[in-house]
């Protein structure tokens, strides 16, 4: 799943992967959402700060994705 830093500064979730901006890519598993924002690795594959809103963006979609999805699952499309 793709994370995009827009343009404008805005850091948001991508899911057609084909948003203007620098991105990054996250499996599909809640706890590595969880992990990759607790330990700030998205902000620094964006090189950018994440505002408490982006974060609090972030963790509500990551409390969509299951749990234990396959790590090497192919992205959807």
């Amino acid at each position: 799943m793709r994370i995009v830093r827009l343009p404008t500064g805005v850091v948001e979730v991508d899911p057609t992967g084909k948003k203007s901006g620098r991105g990054a890519y996250l499996c599909r598993r809640a706890a590595c959402w969880e992990e990759a924002v607790k330990r700030n690795r998205i902000a620094k594959a964006l090189r950018t700060t994440l505002t408490e809103e982006s974060k609090a963006a972030l963790r509500a979609f990551a409390a969509t994705l299951p749990e234990d999805a396959p790590v090497d699952e192919a992205p959807r499309q």
